[in-house]
């Protein structure tokens, strides 16, 4: 997949982010229903209400993986989540030394409460429960499910749900991936849940699993990059509209 692809995929959330935090000094009367126009001061990250005046906290869980981050570190600017972030602090007029990163995992990215970012971004799927708690931006990338086992598992040449029902599985706890396996897959042991992806690949390895069901970019790089024995055994159409990654924000509070 082409970076500028990806990012072109990004672009409705930053118009959208950017859109939502720039103040307009649009005045209406009476006699004068045309707004007077923006001027590029009102998206000034001065005039934005960020957790921190002038600065863009972002959120982002550690590992940071490839192909959304590289080198664990999201500061650097490459992987694909890396220079979104990037591209909407760009658009909303800070630069990329005024970009602040914090750790926050995964599951506490969309729980209820205060935040300590001004949004974060981490494969967070738009859910209509995950939407009760946190607020979102537009999607910035429609994801697939996908399997990955060894090429000598028993599930590795599975072409049918039904033939992964008897399998071992396993994923990432919180995730849709993990709501994929409980809720479409429906297997008849319960799937082993791991604290983030790199114990459900760790456990693959082993061969404490059978397969773990990961989006599927992740499944591609697993399969090229991380395992020199490992196949995407199948990917899954998404569900209904769309499983979409979104920038994640505090519920009801200003968005940046």
């Amino acid at each position: 997949m082409r970076r500028s692809f990806l990012m072109s995929a990004a672009l409705p959330a930053i118009a959208a982010l950017a859109l939502a935090g720039c103040a307009s000094e649009a005045d209406t009367t009476a006699t004068d229903t045309t707004p007077s126009p923006t001027t590029s001061q009102d998206c000034s990250p001065e005039s934005l209400q960020t957790l921190t005046p002038g600065t863009l906290t972002v959120g982002t869980d550690t590992p940071a993986y490839p192909p959304y981050f590289e080198d664990d570190d999201p500061s650097n600017g490459k992987g694909f989540e890396s220079a979104v972030a990037y591209a909407v602090a760009d658009e909303l007029g800070f630069t990329s030394d005024q970009v602040t990163w914090v750790t926050v995992p995964f599951n506490k990215s969309y729980a209820p409460g205060d935040k300590d970012f001004d949004f974060d971004i981490n494969q967070i799927s738009i859910t209509p429960k995950r939407q009760k708690a946190v607020d979102f931006s537009d999607g910035y990338y429609t994801v697939n499910q996908a399997v990955v086992a060894l090429e000598d598992s028993p599930i590795a040449n599975a072409t049918s749900l039904a033939e992964l029902r008897e399998a071992k599985l396993g994923a990432q706890v919180g995730t849709t991936s993990l709501d994929f396996i409980t809720n479409d897959i429906q297997p008849t042991q319960q799937p082993l849940v791991y604290n983030d992806t790199n114990d459900a690949k760790s456990a693959l390895e082993a061969g404490q699993i059978d397969g773990i069901v990961v989006d599927l970019p992740t499944a591609y790089y697993v399969t090229a990059a991380e395992f020199d024995n490992a196949k995407i055994v199948g990917q899954f159409p998404a569900q209904d509209g769309g499983e979409q990654f979104g920038l994640l924000m505090a519920k009801g509070g200003p968005a940046p």
